[in-house]
């Protein structure tokens, strides 16, 4: 599923009428599958109170329309407005003709009349502002939003809030929210949904998100290179299972890794590796820890590693890892290795010096290593996936936590465009992108993975999925997909905390097997898509 930013939607607008389709047919369109998409939330549109929140762009005008649908079909409807529209509205013009009731909010004192209309509508539509926010949100118009988003905490009596496209507030681009935003309960996204609509804090104003197309020929988004992982294309990518296959064909992989204080980080990894399906899993680590090491996890084989002292690794590590790379197809390194300074020597060193045709996950310590050293890329021209939670982005970049967690598509894009390789930036809808400018969303949340070793399990799962020979980009993309597949079947097993990261790693393949067996196109959980020329509605279900 393709996401967009404002300037792409719009440019999808103008190429739109070029082959046709007038702005005034967009609206149209925009608002009957909109009116749809609120008739099917209520169960029906007859005898339905809908108040509708009409602002002064396109956002209103297609409020209009979808106003005069349900009104057709037998819905209650008021229209409140936000501001005056133009002499001559056509859409306006239409709904008075119908004898729809329309409340101007410049003339209502203190806005007595929209909190009168509040608690007998069964829903409220959001139909301020879209994608035009500008500027921060005052006047009259916060007076609206601030009264609408006091209707609070959601009981059996309040209504349902949807909004039109984007929640009136929320940056389309950047996920920022005005302090004036509301949650909406629902979302219906026309066309293509918006990337904010995906990077917090904006995305949980968002509700269940549905997208709904409103007539624009797919084709013309072929040029746009963000997407929303489905669990459709995923399975596109996951490799095949054949009945006469042995451990060689699903590939080996070395996981390096572990120190003094963090034993338990590459034991997640690698048993993450072997869950995704790697056919075969060694871990390499300090001498003084494989005894610790192997008690823990028994589907390994070892390769024990001379170490700076006691429970780090050293840089006498290096051939001995470089040597046994020719028999690997996958290298994981870093995943609790620490920050001993010989340790980060150790680690930059594997990487300059790992044999060509090994593909290669760097984590946690691994990319605390690399942004110690200026221009690293410039030393290291295998192919890598780098896995950064945003502190460890940040010390990549060489910017705060804050500055990448309010840009953080634009940090995962332009790094991965800076060094060359494929940037996993870590988090709720973890994204994705490539040196080419692509750009993937995992379309999970969970606090569920708000866990210690979660990070690890993550690398384990991509590695081992590289293994069996997906590319760079499709297997860190699948790997994340499936990491946050096992996320959700964690929680809906255990709930919202709790879940260990060992737990994850064993749901791996529960994940793996439902996407296999899995019908739906559209994206799970919250997201669903229905194409207006169709009619076919999928609630994206595994």
């Amino acid at each position: 599923m393709k996401v967009v930013t404002t300037g792409a939607m719009r440019d999808l607008e103008v190429k739109a009428n070029g082959y046709g389709l007038s702005s005034a047919v967009l609206m149209q369109l925009a608002g009957l599958a909109f009116a749809e998409e609120v008739a099917e939330s209520l169960g029906g549109a007859v005898g339905r109170r809908v108040l509708v929140l009409v602002g002064p762009g396109n956002n209103g005008g297609d409020g209009l329309v979808a106003a005069g649908w349900l009104h057709d079909w037998g819905a209650e409807v008021t229209l409140y407005l936000a501001n005056r529209r133009l002499d001559g509205d056509h859409n306006l013009s239409l709904c008075r003709l119908r004898g729809i009731e329309c409340v101007d909010a410049a003339s209502d004192p203190e806005l007595r009349r929209l909190k009168a209309l509040l608690p007998s509508a069964d829903v409220v539509v959001d139909a301020l502002l879209g994608i035009g926010l500008g500027r921060p949100i005052t006047g009259i118009l916060k007076g609206i939003l601030d009264i609408v988003g006091s209707v609070r905490p959601p009981t059996d009596s309040r209504p349902l809030f949807v909004a039109l496209d984007v929640p009136t507030g929320l940056n389309a681009d950047t996920g920022a929210a005005d302090p004036a935003c509301f949650a909406a309960d629902v979302t219906v996204a026309l066309g293509f949904p918006k990337l904010g609509m995906f990077l917090f804090p904006g995305a949980e104003k968002v509700g269940k998100l549905v997208t709904r197309s409103i007539g624009i020929p797919s084709q013309f988004a072929s040029d746009i290179s963000t997407r929303l992982l489905t669990p459709g294309y995923v399975k596109g990518l996951l490799p095949p299972r054949s009945a006469y296959a042995h451990k060689g064909t699903f590939g080996k992989v070395l996981v390096v890794g572990g120190s003094a204080n963090y034993v338990g980080a590459p034991c997640l990894a690698a048993l993450a590796a072997l869950r995704a399906g790697a056919g075969l899993v060694t871990l390499a680590t300090g001498g003084s820890l494989q005894p610790t090491l192997a008690a823990k996890i028994t589907e390994t084989t070892f390769l024990p590693l001379p170490e700076a002292e006691a429970g780090e690794l050293g840089t006498e590590a290096v051939p001995i890892v470089c040597q046994a790379l020719a028999s690997y197809d996958v290298l994981l390194i870093g995943c609790g290795i620490g920050r001993h300074a010989e340790t980060a020597e150790f680690a930059r060193r594997t990487l300059e010096d790992c044999p060509s045709g090994v593909k290669i996950v760097v984590d946690a310590d691994g990319l605390n290593a690399l942004s110690e050293k200026e221009r690293w890329w410039e030393e290291i021209g295998a192919p890598l996936v780098l896995t950064p939670h945003p502190g460890e982005m940040g010390r990549l970049t060489g910017h705060s936590i804050g500055e990448v967690n309010a840009r953080r598509a634009d940090f995962a894009s332009q790094w991965s465009a800076t060094c060359g390789k494929v940037v996993v930036l870590k988090g709720a809808n973890t994204l994705i992108a490539d040196p080419q400018g692509g750009l993937d969303i995992s379309p999970w949340a969970n606090p569920a993975l708000a866990a210690a070793g979660v990070g690890d399990v993550l690398s384990g799962v991509i590695a081992g999925l590289l293994a069996q020979g997906l590319s760079l980009r499709d297997g860190a993309s699948a790997g994340v997909y499936v990491h946050g597949a096992a996320g959700a079947a964690i929680r809906e097993e255990m709930g919202d905390a709790g879940a260990l990261a060992g737990e994850l790693a064993g749901m791996v393949p529960e994940a793996l097997r439902a996407i296999r067996e899995s019908t739906a196109t559209c994206a799970p959980g919250f997201y669903s898509y229905r194409s207006c020329q169709s009619g076919v509605f999928n609630n994206g279900k595994l």
